[in-house]
């Protein structure tokens, strides 16, 4: 069992120290939720972990040729580099190897007449042979599979931003690692990935240190969770929900911000219980344990809420109307004859895979896009805050506090109260000695916070929302959720976030991409566990018979297909025995089960290697037939 110790690190940032003298210890198979407000320098912490930043001071322990993989928030590509160049670019030998390989195989199938491209091919494989390199290729296809990228031929400067990280994700999950660093690897999967990711994780051997805004994901992966905050680490053991309630009793017998904490505490545990029904193997005397700490909360509900509610524009009646309204994209029509009626107090979300069209669909309702067809009729009355994936550019050398000012200096809250600038960014979790603080000092969470208080601060009565958890910390999530509880308006949300939409949506619009929108009322995980789809559409209808027919018929097995349906039975054959062999071995281990747990993570590993290896020899035949 390896583990680092890291001891005496200390980091500033210009005149800001993130953390001073912090000490912990990471031990093989922990998986740890790292948390803090945006700004308290996760990102910096993993960055210094990985070697790509110095600390002020640090002393780290660990055994010889600890290997640390990273994967950071926004990471960088070579926009030149094929999808599958991109997944084995590393120093790790078996993984170098599968790049020559690529390599040899993209000039074969430049041209496959030539001698020396031939022999180049045979050699790497071979040493593909040799080193049982075929079983990282096939776990980086299947991976890049499950992550939502078919096409691995694909230049990386043609991919979305969304796509380049997911590829670059896939790259630091085939790596041999000690310990892995993850700066929010949930942005831009989609909940079907998300959930792969933390089942995958869970298997992982090695140890894990993770950010992110997912709390359900952190919740099923964390085995420890750590917190920054006050310029210290604190350790948690457990889950989220364990988290959540040691630092509600830490706060009680420190008599500070006692109410706010357990409230917050007692919020997102109800919608834990309430959103995951697979939960329900929790211990429940810690359950009952937290209702008596409940119990002996003596005062009013709401008196440590952080009161967000502020007063919006007056909405009538007619709030806004599509009227079977149609969207096409390079002949695929990703909207078809929608129509709805939005209310006041309706709470909407977006939700279906990536590419379906939400939102296509939603910058239809701001007015960024028109329909191709229909009409979007909205009420005199509608002003809409449309809060958009990226952050739009800021002038960095403008304060804060300007930037606030600049949209408004005195708005009332729900109570008819006036709230100055400053107030507001104290409720957004800018204190009051930042408030002077430059936009380009701030980390892209904190922008991103400060790009939503703008918005709210223009008291608009419709909501959307276009990924709003993403880079955002629990603690501003939190008093956005606040927020969107108390708003009288109309809230449509997209996001890849299960609690938030549990949280702040009671009716679904299901988009599956062939046009049509299905509307579910109800939550969105107990959506995920009761949903049948309709049958899609026959989109092969709108092909022409004959032209359908021609297009199989231009199917040949290109030179390297023909080389890899040579060795695939073997491969086949090969993994099979492996599989055999290792369920022998499991069968005989007998009551060591940390030797099973290995011994299971890998057969699981054999298991999916193996299907991907079917899938492709079924693929190959069926071309070798035509």
């Amino acid at each position: 069992m390896s583990q680092l110790i890291v001891e005496n690190l200390t980091k500033t940032v210009g005149e800001k120290t993130l953390f001073n003298n912090i000490a912990f210890t990471v031990v093989s198979g922990e998986k740890v939720g790292l948390l803090g407000i945006n700004g308290t320098g996760k990102s910096t912490l993993l960055s210094i972990l990985a070697g790509v930043e110095e600390a002020d001071s640090i002393s780290t322990d660990h055994p010889n040729k600890y290997r640390i993989v990273y994967l950071p928030q926004e990471p960088e590509v070579d926009p030149e580099l094929t999808v599958m160049e991109t997944v084995f670019m590393s120093d790790a030998p078996i993984i170098k190897v599968n790049l020559e390989y690529e390599h040899a195989l993209q000039a074969l199938s430049a041209d496959p007449e030539s001698t020396v491209n031939q022999d180049l091919y045979s050699k790497y494989q071979n040493e593909m042979d040799d080193q049982s390199g075929w079983d990282i290729n096939s776990k980086a296809r299947t991976i890049l599979s499950k992550l939502g990228i078919e096409t691995f031929d694909k230049k990386m400067g043609e991919l979305s931003g969304g796509q380049r990280k997911r590829v670059t994700l896939a790259k630091v999950l085939i790596e041999p690692a000690d310990l892995l660093l993850l700066d929010e690897p949930t942005n831009h999967l989609d909940v079907n990935s998300i959930m792969w990711l933390s089942d995958y994780l869970k298997n992982e051997q090695g140890a894990v240190i993770f950010v992110t805004h997912d709390r359900y994901f952190l919740d099923e992966l964390s085995t420890n969770v750590y917190e920054l905050a006050d310029k210290t680490l604190y350790s948690h053991t457990g889950n989220y929900a364990n988290y959540l309630e040691s630092k509600a009793i830490r706060a009680e017998m420190a008599a500070a911000s006692d109410d706010k904490l357990r409230n917050q505490y007692r919020s997102e545990l109800k919608w834990i219980r309430r959103g995951a029904k697979a939960r329900s193997t929790k211990q429940k005397a810690r359950i009952d344990r937290f209702e008596d700490l409940s119990e002996k909360v003596k005062k009013e509900e709401s008196s440590g809420e952080m009161d967000v509610a502020l007063k919006s524009a007056r909405l009538g009646k007619k709030v806004i109307e599509a009227v079977g309204i149609s969207k096409s994209f390079d002949g695929r029509k990703v909207i078809d004859n929608f129509s709805s009626i939005l209310q006041s107090g309706d709470r909407i979300a977006l939700v279906g895979p990536n590419g379906a069209g939400k939102t296509t669909l939603m910058d239809m309702f701001s007015g960024a896009s028109e329909p191709d067809s229909g009409i979007i009729d909205k009420g005199s009355t509608v002003k809409i805050a449309h809060f958009q994936q990226h952050t739009p550019i800021m002038d960095e050398k403008k304060r804060i506090i300007e930037y606030i000012r600049d949209t408004s200096n005195d708005i009332e809250d729900a109570d008819g109260v006036h709230i100055s600038a400053s107030q507001m960014l104290e409720r957004f979790l800018f204190p009051t000695k930042a408030h002077g603080t430059p936009i380009g000092k701030l980390s892209g969470g904190e922008r991103k916070r400060l790009y939503l208080l703008k918005l709210l601060m223009e008291q608009p009565n419709v909501m959307l929302l276009d990924e709003p958890t993403n880079d955002l910390d629990l603690e501003t999530l939190s008093v956005l959720e606040t927020f969107i509880d108390t708003f009288p308006g109309v809230v449509i949300t997209i996001s890849h976030d299960r609690f938030f939409l549990d949280r702040t949506s009671t009716k679904l619009w299901v988009m599956d991409g062939s046009g049509d929108i299905d509307t579910w009322f109800g939550i969105y995980s107990d959506f995920l566990q009761t949903y049948v789809p309709k049958e899609k559409k026959v989109q092969e209808s709108l092909v022409e018979p004959e032209k359908l027919v021609q297009q199989e018929s231009k199917k040949k097995m290109t030179y390297a297909e023909k080389k890899e349906y040579e060795t695939i039975e073997a491969d086949v054959e090969n993994t099979e025995k492996k599989i055999e062999a290792l369920e022998a071995e499991m069968a005989s281990t007998g009551s060591d089960y940390d030797k099973l747990r290995e011994l299971t993570a890998t057969l699981d590993e054999l298991n999916a290697n193996y299907e991907t290896l079917i899938e492709r020899w079924s693929y190959l035949q069926e071309l070798n037939t035509i």
